[in-house]
């Protein structure tokens, strides 16, 4: 029989004081001497009111991504009164590692100082904290190992800074073009933030508190039949993606090869349909239905897409009542792949839950579209 595979401790840390709306382009700074026109708009429709960002109002990092994490992972030591030895797998994921070489799990090893141990570092997007989570899991279900640590983390606001952009600006203005980055570019700056979460994974309950027994974690993919919509170190030219490694160095700048980008209308058409045709295969798969679950909490970048989906479900007969979804989004915004980590963290140590109440975590991401979830019971 495989080994049971538990969540016993969720840990988080969010850099610095919180930033509200009106603050935003302090610490990101204005591109070219004029105020986003799109910040407004977006911050109207994703509802964010608060976010964390990894660097001060004079553009200077206060922490880097691989530093992030090991606060989290200090955190989650500390509350679970785990032993850092006792720790044999370290699984970390992220969208925004600090370099493209090592990995980030090495990084934070190096950081750790603990002891030799096996190492994963799952790339992606949003779904990389799940994958990351995924791979925590299995070993312990395989009975390779009997503790393990899982993060997901984001430092992102770095790449948001406008002197990312500001040379693509001089450029346009350069070409009597006017000079306001592209909104697949600016729509981002107002989305995105920083944090990191951790989980203590292991193959035996707590003993005198709560857990949460994986079932499972199962994700799926169409990039088969999708092109990329969101992505970074690249332009997207006819569909397809073309290397930052194979454009000219000068391009790097004038152009923001390595900001994020998203093709908003690829997302819009996409997301929402995706996101009910997966649910609804994962569920089919593993024979559970929409009112077994008693806390649904699905990542998502907007609550726009909030309202949206739960009106897909509907239609698509996935009835959980709004009561059941518990998100965050609003006061700490999106944090990619640390999202669904600092949602569970908030519910597991903040909320009264019940032995044997089940939690379904959702998670997708628009890159090419790929969507993981997870399904949790309170034990």
């Amino acid at each position: 029989m495989m080994p049971q595979v538990y969540i016993n401790a969720i840990a988080k840390f969010l850099p610095n004081e919180p930033v509200p709306n009106d603050r935003m382009e302090q610490v990101l700074g204005i591109v070219n001497g004029a105020p986003s026109r799109a910040r407004s708009i977006v911050l109207r429709n994703n509802r964010i009111t608060s976010r964390h960002y990894a660097i001060g109002t004079d553009g200077q990092p206060t922490h880097n991504n691989a530093e992030l994490t090991i606060e989290a992972i200090q955190t989650l030591m500390a509350q679970s009164a785990t032993d850092a030895l006792d720790i044999e797998v370290l699984s970390c994921g992220t969208s925004t590692p600090d370099q493209l070489l090592p990995s980030h799990a090495s990084m934070v090893h190096g950081l750790w100082r603990n002891k030799a141990m096996e190492l994963n570092s799952a790339s992606g997007i949003c779904t990389s904290g799940m994958n990351a989570l995924k791979y925590a899991y299995m070993s312990i279900a395989t009975g390779s190992a009997k503790k393990a640590v899982c993060t997901g983390s984001e430092r992102v606001s770095s790449w948001l800074r406008a002197d990312k952009f500001n040379d693509e600006s001089e450029c346009l203005a350069a070409l009597e073009q006017n000079p306001i980055i592209a909104f697949e570019k600016d729509f981002l700056r107002w989305m995105l933030s920083d944090g990191a979460g951790a989980m203590l994974i292991t193959d035996t309950p707590n003993p005198d508190r709560l857990s949460l027994a994986v079932h499972w974690v199962d994700g799926i993919s169409y990039a088969h039949e999708l092109e990329a919509c969101m992505f970074a170190g690249a332009t997207k030219v006819d569909g397809k993606l073309r290397s930052w490694s194979d454009t000219p160095p000068q391009d790097w700048l004038e152009q923001s090869i390595f900001a994020i980008k998203q093709d908003i209308k690829l997302l819009e058409s996409h997301i929402i349909p995706k996101g009910v045709e997966s649910i609804r295969q994962i569920l089919r798969k593993h024979q559970v239905t929409a009112s077994e679950i008693d806390h649904f909490l699905p990542h998502i970048s907007s609550y726009f897409f909030r309202d949206r989906l739960a009106e897909a479900f509907e239609k698509a007969g996935i009835t959980i009542p709004e009561e059941k979804w518990f998100i965050n989004l609003h006061k700490i915004g999106n944090v990619g792949s640390a999202s669904s980590y600092l949602q569970l963290e908030e519910l597991f140590n903040t909320h009264a839950l019940k032995r044997g109440q089940k939690i379904l975590l959702s998670v997708p991401e628009s890159g090419r579209f790929s969507y993981v979830y997870a399904l949790l019971e309170v034990t």
